[in-house]
């Protein structure tokens, strides 16, 4: 059976055209699925019934499975868990904001790159995701929440530049106007550091936003939270962020986890300041969130004086905004184990 979510609008044109198919059903079968959110093929009907035959022989609109659901008490947050058609399973968030809805999502099952303050790299690494498993969790948590997501974060499990060729076509389709009409000012793509895939985001995606987990001050202390440092060194990651500032003209966000007596000193502070001062960033503090017990928060004065050296600095600085952290649905806690919670 052929998923019909595989393909972004102008491939299904294609394929139809193939098909001897007149490539305006692809718009249609566009509008059923994303705007009105019909997954039958014989309820299209303003498609002729032979062709609506032929589609429920051959074709599928086959997306993620919810398998469980957690809601925040705090903030609303809601964490799913989905089944994969082999058995694998993924975990993706639904950010609810007063003004916005946030979808962050997964690009692979688990992830390969081990770093140190993530439960996404303990639980290893099974596969990519395939397109219809990316966009997929979006058009899963629209329909199960039932308001329009206007935001994306691809901020979930795995490293969404090792998984490139369907990371593009996902964004293809979440900012077709015919399939989600999401802004690419609205998309975010957040990377451990790919250096290739940070250059190909230049070329092909300019307006959408690039955010860096960079989590440390110099290439020592990065190396020890994050092993891809060894292949992508720290001072590399930082001349690429000048080149993305160059080709783009856009500025990069630089996501920089605080983590007590490892990465949150005074002096670390103005070690990073000098390094980001010459770049066009933000810069995002996050206070690690409970997953290696052997790193803990720093304290809110600490943290307010490390956001103090930043300003001094002129990097535009804001301490990122916790939510889900009590259903483990925060920066660093998506796992592909199940979780508890209300069972559809």
């Amino acid at each position: 059976m052929i998923n019909i979510l595989e393909f972004n609008l102008n491939e299904l044109k294609q394929h139809f055209i193939k098909r001897g198919v007149k490539p305006f059903r692809a718009e249609q079968i566009f509008d059923w699925i994303f705007k009105k959110h019909v997954f039958d093929f014989s309820k299209m009907l303003n498609l002729p019934k032979d062709f609506r035959d032929v589609l429920k022989m051959e074709y599928v609109i086959g997306f993620p499975e919810l398998s469980n659901k957690q809601i925040s008490s705090v903030d609303g947050t809601h964490k799913y868990l989905w089944n994969l058609d082999d058995g694998e399973k993924i975990e993706s968030v639904l950010l609810i904001h007063k003004d916005r809805n946030t979808a962050c999502i997964s690009t692979q099952v688990g992830c390969s790159l081990k770093c140190g303050f993530c439960a996404t790299g303990k639980s290893g690494f099974s596969r990519n995701l395939k397109v219809s498993e990316i966009v997929g969790q979006v058009l899963a948590m629209t329909v199960e929440y039932g308001e329009r997501i206007g935001n994306i974060v691809y901020m979930g499990m795995g490293e969404p530049f090792l998984n490139y060729d369907n990371l593009k076509k996902s964004i293809q389709i979440l900012h077709s106007k015919e399939a989600f009409d999401i802004s690419k000012r609205r998309i975010s793509v957040s990377t451990a550091g790919i250096i290739p895939g940070i250059l190909k985001m230049a070329e092909d995606f300019p307006e959408v936003v690039l955010s860096i987990s960079l989590h440390a001050p110099n290439n020592r202390i990065r190396e020890r939270l994050m092993p891809i440092s060894q292949t992508y060194p720290f001072q590399q990651l930082i001349h690429t962020v000048r080149q993305y500032n160059e080709i783009t003209g856009k500025r990069v966000t630089i996501e920089y986890l605080l983590i007590k007596e490892v990465n949150d000193s005074l002096e670390q502070a103005v070690l990073l300041a000098k390094t980001l001062k010459e770049l066009k960033v933000n810069l995002n503090l996050i206070p690690v969130n409970p997953v290696n017990p052997d790193f803990e928060r720093p304290s809110f004065k600490q943290i307010s004086a490390f956001k103090q050296i930043m300003e001094k600095s002129g990097i535009d600085t804001v301490i990122r905004q916790e939510k889900g952290t009590d259903i483990a649905g925060a920066c660093g806690q998506l796992k592909t184990q199940s979780i508890k919670g209300e069972v559809f």
